[in-house]
């Protein structure tokens, strides 16, 4: 099959992904990040040059070493394994038995179709099976999951299934409500609608226990 008929046929599939895993090559992690910026910084040479840029222009000449960097060291930092946030869990000493939630998670990522941004919020709970985690490193593990060319539901998914591994319980939870640049500046150009999706593990499956989760996360923060 040819290439170009190869990538038709994927424009008319359904973008969907049924792995969890973020794909990546065996190699991907061959090439050094100075190598991969400088093979994506002539790549973005060729893509400008080729929509008629004029790249001598002062604003755009230092461009495509711009959005390589960006790309390798921020807003797809989140595929290097160096990159995983540690997170260390503490005894829960005091007994809290109760679900904790951590809410308003600020996501930023990117739509691996259009390689658009994805902007929102996740909100985050889990129930002690006699460990508890610092708060903050819950919002690292959403912000590395997130730096990475994504799927929403995917992003629910390894979010979850991290803070399972980490916190050693089925009982945690995430949604997300974001906004879809692909979906609101080109297509179909809908600027107000957004997308949620939800990851329920463990207790958090049953009824009663997901609306508590959802009744948290709907009450307003004030200060």
């Amino acid at each position: 099959m040819k290439v170009e008929d190869f990538l038709d046929n994927i424009e008319d599939q359904d973008h969907l992904s049924a792995n969890e895993q973020t794909p990546l090559r065996p190699d991907a992690f061959e090439l050094s990040d100075a190598d991969k910026i400088e093979s994506i910084k002539k790549s973005m040479y060729d893509i400008l040059h080729t929509l008629g840029m004029d790249m001598t222009d002062d604003s755009l000449k230092g461009t495509p070493n711009r959005v390589a960097k960006m790309f390798v060291n921020e807003i797809f930092g989140g595929l290097k394994p160096e990159a995983k946030p540690s997170a260390s869990t503490f005894e829960n000493k005091y007994k809290y038995n109760e679900m904790l939630v951590e809410k308003n998670i600020v996501v930023y990522s990117t739509c691996e179709h259009h390689l658009l941004p994805i902007v929102g919020r996740a909100h985050v709970a889990y129930i002690s099976n006699g460990n508890v985690v610092g708060l903050s490193k819950i919002n690292r593990i959403v912000d590395y999951y997130a730096k990475r060319p994504q799927v929403q539901e995917r992003l629910n998914i390894q979010i979850v299934r991290e803070l399972q591994k980490v916190m050693n319980t089925e009982d945690v939870a995430c949604v997300i409500d974001a906004k879809h640049l692909c979906v609101n500046s080109r297509g179909i150009r809908d600027i107000d609608s957004s997308t949620v999706t939800g990851e329920f593990g463990g207790k958090f499956k049953d009824p009663q226990v997901k609306s508590e989760f959802l009744d948290y996360i709907k009450l307003e923060t004030k200060f």
